[in-house]
């Protein structure tokens, strides 16, 4: 058993929270899902029809930071735009024996962790599948993909161990950072499917949207390039080979994707979610983060300012997703 303590935990959170409790783990929350889960518990579902139900009286879900002191291991989920104030709150609760781990998009966060937390081991880390919170403590796994994170001196021992008994894939590296980016190309559809509105497979059947899709990892990958960074293959997924992939023809692309991740009818993007629910995106964090890289290294990316510039035109409409058809929009950003 391993005191484990989750910071954000919504989706990502409770999902992979659920899972340690089912798996015998001594797991601390701290969110804005205590009502709910008070009431319910926590029902966890994912891509191959398996279910965990977890009791009311099994979760301990807090409003502050302070809950997670006597954790060993803090995993953060946090939105990327709210690290640094969670990096300041861990700071003033945690002890330094405590390991701290990034589970968030965008390749920055662990960086932040670490200015706060310089007496702390911080690890960076990726999860590679979607979760949907469905209401009424039910979270659903969509999509496929092991948890990945940094080996440091063997701190990540007992972590890893921990997640592996409840069941999750877990793969170490000695250094993350390609690895992060590389998710970071495949996290680029998530604006996408914000835009479309509809479930993942359902946006990626439309060969419109995959072209979009596929313009915006080409720009991605130039400005990697021109950064002298080489993402690497995560999975199946070959990243140079994804935007070929992404414009085949529909019949083909489903039967070179199905070899690749696992996908239900129902997963949709984090992003997607956020506009559902009248949040800030993490935009910034993802075609932001080529944007201004781009920037960096005098590489244009008028494909990705065009997205971003939808998304945050969504943000401030406050509707949700503008539910854009595949041939809209590809208008919109292809012209």
């Amino acid at each position: 058993m391993m005191r484990i303590g989750i910071l954000g935990a919504g989706s990502i959170g409770c999902y992979v929270g659920g899972r340690l409790i089912d798996g015998g783990h001594d797991v601390t929350m701290v969110g804005r899902l205590g009502p709910e889960l008070a009431a319910h518990g926590i029902t966890l579902t994912d891509y191959a029809g398996k279910r965990w139900r977890i009791a009311a009286e099994r979760v301990r879900y807090h409003a502050e930071p302070s809950a997670l002191a006597a954790c060993e291991a803090v995993l953060v989920t946090v939105k990327s735009n709210a690290t640094a104030g969670a990096a300041a709150e861990l700071a003033k609760v945690l002890p330094p024996a405590a390991l701290v781990v990034s589970f968030q998009n965008g390749v920055g966060n662990a960086d932040a962790l670490r200015a706060a937390l310089p007496s702390h081991t911080v690890l960076p880390g990726m999860v590679p599948f979607n979760v949907l919170r469905q209401g009424e403590g039910r979270f659903h796994n969509g999509t496929s993909g092991p948890l990945e994170f940094e080996r440091r001196g063997g701190a990540e021992a007992r972590l890893a161990a921990a997640l592996e008994s409840a069941g999750f894939q877990v793969q170490l590296h000695d250094d993350l950072r390609r690895v992060q980016w590389s998710k970071l190309l495949v996290n680029l559809n998530n604006s996408i499917n914000a835009l479309a509105g509809v479930p993942l497979r359902e946006q990626l059947a439309e060969r419109g949207h995959r072209l979009v899709m596929a313009a915006v990892v080409r720009e991605a990958l130039a400005c990697l390039k021109a950064a002298g960074i080489r993402p690497v293959r995560i999975g199946r997924m070959i990243p140079k080979l994804a935007p070929a992939v992404l414009a085949l023809p529909d019949w083909l692309f489903f039967r070179v994707a199905a070899a690749m991740v696992k996908i239900d009818p129902t997963a949709r993007s984090s992003m997607w979610e956020d506009l559902d629910r009248r949040r800030a995106t993490e935009i910034d964090y993802l075609n932001g983060e080529i944007i201004r890289l781009g920037e960096k290294h005098r590489v244009p990316t008028p494909v990705n300012k065009k997205v971003y510039e939808l998304i945050k035109a969504a943000e401030k409409a406050g509707r949700g997703s503008p539910r854009m058809s595949a041939s809209a929009l590809r208008a919109a950003v292809l012209g």
